[in-house]
């Protein structure tokens, strides 16, 4: 099979993941390593391999991107296994439970239920979240409480707005956050460490606000800065090598000219 061409049928994709399944379960069976693991032991390298995939989806490489949704399919698949040894579900029950959601979080393709765009439907998802047998009692809880503060806190607001509580005209965030600014500000000219930091936090919302409403992912773009600021940083570093020297011997002047340089060569 040619796996570069996409063109396998339902078919071939269910016998596809069949494949990972059935060797999955002999790997729990005859490897020590797979053997041992639980709920627990896999808890931390689910985590990294979500951030791996994050990183090859923001790089856009495709052929990283396939490999990282492959491992992490792989701890979706184990922890079903391990859930099914437990006698408690297995990977049929996540797949339906799934299925079943995303039918009943969209009424309107499977049911009559009429929406003029997509902001219409994340709010009809949060409500429809509300209504959910077992599911969360109120609007924010949700949001996981282990969520980088960046990422939690587009999702607190995200859910807040969806459900109506927002800014009626997205230009009126800029004087929250000119206010927030301020109040940092002021913190620091009483040298208030504790105050200083709670006023920060609270520009930093502001500015996560805005960017929400301007439809920017707040971690995407801090990410894709501090990827600039490496390629940059970088550039000074290796220029100063080539002069037989380190960077720390550059003064704030060369080390600025060479920045300017690098944005130019880099852009």
């Amino acid at each position: 099979m040619d796996n570069n061409k996409l063109n396998h049928t339902r078919q071939e994709k269910i016998e596809a993941l069949g494949r990972v399944i059935d060797t999955l379960d002999i790997l729990r069976v005859k490897c020590p390593w797979d053997a041992k693991q639980t709920n627990e032991s896999l808890r931390s390298n689910t985590i990294e391999e979500v951030y791996e995939l994050c990183d090859a989806l923001i790089k856009d490489e495709n052929e990283d991107i396939k490999k990282e949704l492959g491992d992490v399919l792989l701890h979706i698949l184990f922890y079903a296994k391990i859930g099914e040894e437990k006698g408690l579900f297995d990977i049929c029950d996540v797949a339906d439970a799934l299925n079943n959601k995303l039918i009943f979080r969209h009424p309107h393709v499977f049911g009559d239920t009429s929406v003029k765009d997509s902001h219409d439907v994340e709010t009809n998802w949060e409500q429809l979240k509300l209504k959910e047998k077992d599911g969360n009692k109120t609007v924010l809880s949700g949001v996981p409480d282990a969520l980088p503060a960046l990422i939690k806190a587009y999702r607190i607001q995200e859910k807040a707005a969806n459900v109506g509580f927002d800014w009626e005209n997205k230009e009126d965030v800029w004087a929250k956050v000119d206010e927030e600014i301020g109040e940092f500000k002021a913190e620091v000219d009483k040298n208030d460490k504790d105050q200083m930091e709670e006023e920060m936090g609270d520009m930093f919302f502001a500015l996560v606000n805005a960017a929400r409403l301007y439809k920017i992912t707040p971690e995407n773009a801090l990410e894709k800065t501090n990827r600039k600021f490496i390629a940059r940083f970088s550039f000074i570093e290796d220029a100063a090598k080539k002069s037989g020297r380190k960077i720390s011997d550059l003064t704030l002047e060369e080390m600025d000219q060479l920045w300017n340089k690098a944005k130019l060569e880099l852009k």
